[in-house]
């Protein structure tokens, strides 16, 4: 009778380690989309720009077709700090929705492409690599990715090209081809300005400190990240982290020149 106690004892313990084994597993991040392996994304409406509404809660995908989306979940609770987002190297936050899910708008290369989800206390990790085939799909040879480490505030991404063209959220799309995706206006970000034929010459990015939701004192740390040939054996990427300490703050990140 004792032997069959301990094996029946043995066998709940069992079963009680494999359900939890199965939770924690369960509980990883999923990437709906993109999908890994092979595509082609020709003939898909994939455009940069994306819808803006004011007041905006968040940034929308209305319109995108699924060959310009990052789409998942993330099930860990706690909702209140950004995840992490990784495409191709670049890191950026990922705003996470009150039942875990995530969506945002990304304008791909062709080729080899690279999406790492993480959640914000690192213990849900999900990657997917895809490679698009659509040989003739313009490549954004420039990104400059801002974004910033607190909720309820206002960053802005200004960006001068050679020519004097000034992208910025009043101004999303200039002649020379440069356009910025989407004016963030509730934390984190990520804003991106993208080129697939940027003028030769000197660029200036800037970051205003635009507004903190009535709090005058917080300080939130903006990050810039400039990304040049992307997807190329010359592809380079630089990063740099600046202090913005009250809204009207106005400051020159970094001017480069390209190529």
């Amino acid at each position: 009778m004792i032997k069959f106690y301990q094996k029946r004892l043995i066998v709940c313990i069992a079963g009680s380690l494999l359900a939890g084994f199965h939770l924690i597993a369960s509980a990883d991040a999923t990437i709906e989309l993109p999908r890994g392996g092979w595509r082609n994304s020709g003939g898909e409406a994939s455009g940069f720009k994306q819808p803006v509404h004011y007041p905006a809660s968040s940034v929308n995908t209305e319109g995108q077709s699924e060959m310009a989306l990052i789409r998942g979940r993330i099930s860990t609770s706690n909702k209140k700090k950004p995840g992490k987002l990784i495409v191709n190297g670049a890191a950026m936050p990922l705003a996470i929705g009150e039942t875990g899910e995530f969506s945002r708008p990304y304008s791909f290369s062709s080729g080899s492409n690279n999406v790492e989800v993480r959640s914000p206390d690192g213990s849900e990790v999900k990657r997917v690599q895809f490679y698009d085939t659509n040989a003739s799909h313009p490549n954004p040879r420039l990104r400059v990715v801002l974004s910033w480490d607190s909720d309820g505030t206002d960053l802005d991404l200004h960006v001068v090209s050679p020519d004097g063209q000034h992208v910025f959220y009043g101004n999303r799309v200039v002649d020379n081809g440069g356009a910025l995706d989407v004016d963030v206006t509730t934390g984190y970000g990520p804003e991106i300005y993208a080129s697939t034929a940027p003028p030769k010459g000197t660029y200036h990015v800037y970051v205003n400190y635009y507004g903190s939701g009535g709090d005058d004192k917080k300080l939130t740390i903006a990050r810039v990240a400039i990304i040049s040939q992307e997807g190329t054996l010359a592809e380079k990427q630089q990063s740099f982290q600046v202090p913005m300490r009250k809204p009207g703050e106005l400051t020159l990140v970094k001017s480069f020149t390209y190529p």
